[in-house]
């Protein structure tokens, strides 16, 4: 008897296979029109990522960790400023404030939701503090009204990380436009993602947004002259072909993940795991469906044995991480945030996975636990 085929975390092969048409068509006419940096297919795509987030500006850059830093740098935050975020998150939220010469300042998640908790933000307010950087983990919206509340009340920018939650909503409004701006990464593996690295800032404020567009571009909209020194951060006309094409498909790929993490959600009820708790708020977009379990790397290794590829986001929080040893953190010092990295586990969830494959993820789960 043959083994059945493993289930990866996430299926690109499968997504390509199902549009791998539209994108070799959208690649092509970059290619006959040879604008490869910025033009034509960067504004359109720019206009369509704004649109479908509800902002009135998007500007297209290399990455999300670009994408943080120009925003943190248009927003003239660097050395001897604050921004306070989350340490249960990938080290690019926090690896952009270092990048201005700001200091993170971590604070710890909501223990349902694992998002920022605004309790924790109020006490962790200073004189240096400049902006609120709330990550939408896994693609769960934070609290954006209490967040939006607190950051107008001590005059503070509020940035989204949105990295991981393109079309998730917080009271009806799709995240990219809840803060001052919003942070959008297109590495391959996100819920919209490019053939390579892109990212994305959206925002309501002119001002902010034509200061990103010249930071990402070595401070200039013409040839040869300089506004402000910037940087070579942009994003390339191909990777908007790509995003473009698959912008056009993310409310349905969105709509499958919310069923599929309904149908989790249904599956695994019953059984001892801690599973996503979602806001009243909320409608998530489900990056990843993570549950919880204190026998979290042995049920890992038991999924990775039937051929199932579980992860883990994110195993060491960063206040815990090397890279920010001299900002003094110690264990316990964000006991939510340690708790959740100790027991996370992420299981497969993609839009083309099938209800069989999703019935090996659950069978191979419940007999771990139950025997």
């Amino acid at each position: 008897m043959t083994n059945p085929a493993p289930i990866p975390l996430v299926d690109l092969q499968a997504q390509y296979a199902a549009i791998g048409d539209e994108v070799h068509a959208a690649m092509e006419e970059v290619l006959r029109s040879a604008r490869f940096i910025l033009g034509p297919e960067v504004q359109a795509f720019e206009e369509a990522f704004a649109a479908f987030c509800g902002a009135r500006f998007c500007v297209g850059v290399a990455s999300g960790t670009a994408a943080l830093e120009l925003t943190l740098r248009a927003l003239d935050i660097g050395p001897g400023d604050q921004v306070i975020t989350v340490a249960h998150t990938f080290i690019a939220t926090a690896e952009a404030i270092s990048a201005t010469g700001a200091q993170p300042v971590f604070v710890d998640v909501d223990p349902r939701t694992y998002t920022m908790d605004p309790d924790q933000v109020e006490a962790a307010i200073t004189p240096q503090t400049r902006a609120i950087l709330p990550v939408h983990i896994y693609g769960h919206p934070a609290d954006m009204a209490r967040l939006r509340a607190i950051a107008q009340q001590h005059g503070l920018a509020l940035v989204e990380d949105a990295a991981q939650a393109h079309a998730a909503e917080w009271q009806g409004r799709r995240v990219g436009s809840l803060g001052t701006a919003a942070c959008f990464s297109f590495f391959p593996g996100k819920n919209l993602g490019a053939y390579g690295d892109a990212g994305a800032v959206t925002t309501d404020d002119p001002a902010l947004a034509e200061r990103i567009g010249l930071l990402r571009n070595h401070g200039r909209h013409e040839k040869y002259i300089h506004q402000i020194p910037g940087f070579g951060q942009r994003l390339d006309a191909l990777q908007a072909a790509v995003l473009r094409t698959k912008l056009a498909h993310l409310d349905r790929w969105t709509s499958h993940r919310r069923r599929l993490a309904a149908r989790y959600t249904a599956l695994l009820a019953d059984l001892e795991l801690v599973l996503p708790h979602v806001a009243p708020e909320a409608s998530p977009a489900w990056h990843l469906y993570v549950v919880r379990t204190p026998r979290r790397d042995e049920l890992l290794a038991h999924l990775q044995g039937q051929g199932i590829a579980a992860g883990i986001h994110y195993p060491i929080p960063l206040h815990l991480q090397p890279a920010y040893r001299e900002l003094g953190y110690r264990a316990g010092d964000l006991p939510v945030t340690e708790a959740v990295a100790e027991t996370c586990l992420s299981l497969p969830l993609y839009p083309e996975m099938t209800q069989a494959q999703q019935d090996r993820v659950v069978e191979a789960v419940r007999g771990f636990l139950e025997g």
